[in-house]
Order: C-alpha cells, then sequence, then structure tokens
C-alpha cells in the first residue's frame, strides 16, 4: 500500500473524536478513506453497539464519491449497494447511507446512537444536520471521520465548529491538504488545473485549499479572452458542424422583472463540450398561452436548425410549477414532443464552479448570436454581502445565467467526470 506523506500522517494522528480533513481537490483526501478509513473504524467497532453511518449531500454522491471506490477495492461481496431502506452492507455491517443538504433527510437517525459516522462533502451540508449527527455520537467509541473541500471564511463548518476547537478544547484532529501534496498525480494534470482555475476564487480553495471569500468578477477567463470562447458557428475544429447528443433547453420566467428567458445548450458526445446554440428574451407582460406559443417558436427553430431538442428544464420558483403544468399540457395538445421538467437548482456556487471550469478548459463555447448570455457573463460579479451568491440587485443580468445553468446543469456529474473534476 503505497501511500503520500500526508495520508501516513493521518493515519497516524486520527484517533480523535472527530478526524476531519480539509482541502483541495484530488489531494488524496477520498482515496485514503475508501482505502483504509472506513473499512478499519467499521470492523474496529463491530459488534459495539450503535448505528454506521455515511452522509453525503445526496445518495447519489455517495455512491459516486465512496461506495462505488469502494467497490472497486474490495468487491461486491464487502461492499454493497443502496437499497430501499437507504442501507447498503458494508464490511459485514448495515450501513445507513443519507443525504444532508436537507434536514428532513436524516431526521429519521434523529435520537438513534451513531458508533460512527463518515461525512463526505461536509462543506455542502446544512449545518442542523451535522448539529444533530453530533447529538448522536454519544458512545465512548463514537467517531466521525470527514472529507471537504474549503468554501467562504464565513462558511458554517470553519466558524461554528473548526475555529472553536482550541478555544473549547474539542477532541478533534484537523489535516489541511494542497494539490501538491498528492505525489502520485500527472505533473501535466496539476499543471493544466492550475492555469484552469487561475484568477477564480476556486483556485485558493480547490488548489491551495483555502477558506477564502468569493469577490470581483466571476468569469475571470471569459472576461479576459471572450474569443477563444464566443463563436460564430457550431462547429469543430475542421468546421464540420456539431452533431450534439444533447439539446437542453433553460427557462427561467423571471416572474419579478416581467422577463422570461429561454436558453438552448447542445452537449457534444461524451460530454467533452457545451454550447450555448440560441436564446430567447420575453420581456414586458404576456399571457401564459403567448408564453407558450413563443416557447413552441423557439423551439420549432432549434430543432430545426440543430436537432433535435432531448430536455427541457424550467424554473419552479413562485408561479413556476403552474405556468410549466400550463405549459405541459400546451405542448401536449399541440403534439411537441418535449416534456418540461422541474430545474435542479443545486448551490449556485455549483453552478458558477462548472461554468469556471469548463471556461478554464475551453470546453464552454457561445455563439455570438446570443448576445444576452454573453452580457451576463461579462457582467456577473460576486455578491459582497452575501457570501458565495451571485451579485442581484437588479443592476446584472441574472436570469440569463440562471436559465443556462438550469439547461445544463442536470447534466452536472457526468460534465465533471469528463472534464477531470
Amino acid at each position: 500500500m503505497i501511500l503520500s506523506d500526508k495520508q501516513k500522517e493521518f493515519i497516524n494522528n486520527a484517533t480523535h473524536r472527530y478526524n476531519i480533513k480539509v482541502g483541495a481537490r484530488r489531494c488524496g483526501k477520498t482515496y485514503l478513506d475508501n482505502l483504509w478509513t472506513i473499512p478499519f473504524r467499521i470492523r474496529e467497532r463491530t459488534g459495539l453497539d450503535g448505528l454506521v453511518c455515511i452522509f453525503g449531500v445526496s445518495k447519489g454522491t455517495i455512491e459516486r464519491n465512496v461506495l462505488q471506490p469502494l467497490r472497486q477495492i474490495y468487491g461486491r461481496e464487502l461492499v454493497g449497494t443502496i437499497g430501499s431502506n437507504n442501507t447498503a452492507k458494508l464490511f459485514g455491517e448495515e450501513v445507513y447511507c443519507l443525504g444532508c443538504e436537507k434536514v428532513n433527510q436524516v431526521s429519521k437517525i434523529q435520537g438513534t446512537s451513531i458508533k460512527y459516522a463518515y461525512g463526505d462533502e461536509v462543506a455542502k451540508w446544512n449545518q442542523e444536520v451535522f448539529v444533530m449527527i453530533q447529538a448522536s455520537l454519544d458512545k465512548e467509541y463514537s467517531c466521525f471521520d470527514g472529507a471537504l473541500n474549503p468554501e467562504n471564511q464565513s462558511h458554517w463548518f470553519k466558524k461554528d465548529f473548526l475555529d472553536r476547537v482550541e478555544q473549547d478544547e474539542l477532541d478533534v484532529y484537523v489535516q489541511h491538504y494542497t494539490i501538491f501534496d498528492n505525489p502520485f498525480l500527472p505533473k501535466e494534470f496539476v499543471d493544466n488545473l492550475c492555469k484552469e482555475y487561475q484568477g477564480t476564487v476556486f483556485y485558493d480553495r480547490l488548489i491551495l485549499g483555502l477558506w477564502k471569500n468569493a469577490e470581483g468578477v466571476i468569469y475571470r477567463k471569459f472576461c479576459d479572452e471572450p474569443s477563444l470562447f464566443i463563436k460564430d458557428k457550431a462547429v469543430d475544429e475542421y468546421g464540420n458542424k456539431l452533431n450534439f447528443m444533447i439539446i437542453s433547453i433553460g427557462i427561467d420566467y423571471g416572474a419579478t422583472k416581467g422577463e422570461t428567458e429561454f436558453k438552448a445548450t447542445g452537449i457534444t458526445q461524451f460530454f467533452k463540450q457545451v454550447w450555448t446554440i440560441d436564446e430567447e428574451k420575453l420581456t414586458g407582460l404576456h399571457s401564459p398561452e403567448q408564453m407558450y406559443e413563443k416557447f413552441v417558436e423557439f423551439y420549432k427553430r432549434v430543432k430545426e436548425e440543430y436537432g433535435k431538442v432531448t430536455h427541457c428544464f424550467a424554473d419552479y420558483g413562485a408561479l413556476g410549477q403552474v405556468i410549466t403544468f400550463g405549459l405541459n399540457k400546451y405542448l401536449q395538445e399541440h403534439s411537441i414532443p418535449l416534456f418540461v421538467d422541474d430545474c435542479i437548482k443545486g448551490r449556485i456556487v455549483d453552478r458558477i464552479e462548472l461554468d469556471c471550469q469548463l471556461f478554464g478548459q475551453v470546453r464552454r463555447f457561445i455563439l455570438r448570436k446570443c448576445k444576452y448570455l454573453i452580457e451576463a457573463y461579462t457582467q456577473a460579479l460576486w455578491d459582497d454581502k452575501h457570501e458565495d451568491e451571485r451579485l442581484d440587485d437588479g443592476t446584472t443580468p441574472v436570469d440569463d445565467l440562471d436559465a443556462s445553468e438550469y439547461s445544463m446543469f442536470p447534466f452536472y456529474d457526468k460534465l465533471v467526470r469528463s472534464i477531470g473534476g
């Protein structure tokens, strides 16, 4: 078993009630947990009273970040899959696997006793969930291991937990990583990743492993070199017209401003490139019927020029779901083979990071005719009054960004895997 110096350091020192790894992406934090930490902790507590739990942002991320890698190392006999009761068999133990974005997702463990808990992507959790888990670590042998990428300096996990470790004499071991602490990564990969995040807050967080506030221009790469990303036609490097594997439309109803945004996104084979291929902005007051008609015109225009529209995702805020219900009924009545789903909003900072990394790898493109989205990327700023939020005070066109993100964010996992995230 070949380990880095930082990983060996963790094994030697992670003997506390809480053992936390904070740092860069791809630095070896989670790999060590899958290889050693999780199996060791579970087997160490075999036969003792209490539950074993793995917590993540969602059951999907637990499967991707924890169970799949465990299965690759130890096989299916020792690492099962998550069943309908939210449990999986791991190393002979029944293990609860629960998502932590919302409190109600883990309320079922409230009042129980946990002998071992592992936390994946802890900084993306709801704080109340972490407090609930703490209250359940009630055995003298209870233990929590967690890994995370740092976020803003006012983040609840830093401010209300890590910063209190010494002051309150908490039994916590904290280890910090940079990407350079992983000697097994190819130099070319590290150099490229550094270039991709250069000039953004994500360089400090995901390369250097620092808690860092976001400020200023968001899409620095796009603003500095717009000619790399703004194209006249959707063609490959040989001038051939692109065939898109996915064409997805995002809708932001913009109820507060009387504007509705349609953005059409094309994704190429193997999720290699993301193109904004068309847009429409409806201004002023429109009846639902008028909006439905305009949407069908937009849909037909995109379909005729670029091919089959495979997906559509709409904002569900305010009256959004009511409007979407009417739109789906209208599409059905007019024999349009498309169903409009509710969008997956996720955290704004995650949507922003995806775009920034795609720009960083020069895999995100926008047709010149999509002037509203180009303007939105150019003007987007971090909100200095709200951590990790875009400025949304009416001075910048954030609705265009929302609609674009709604069209692509459902494919986040595949896009991240494709771009080496």
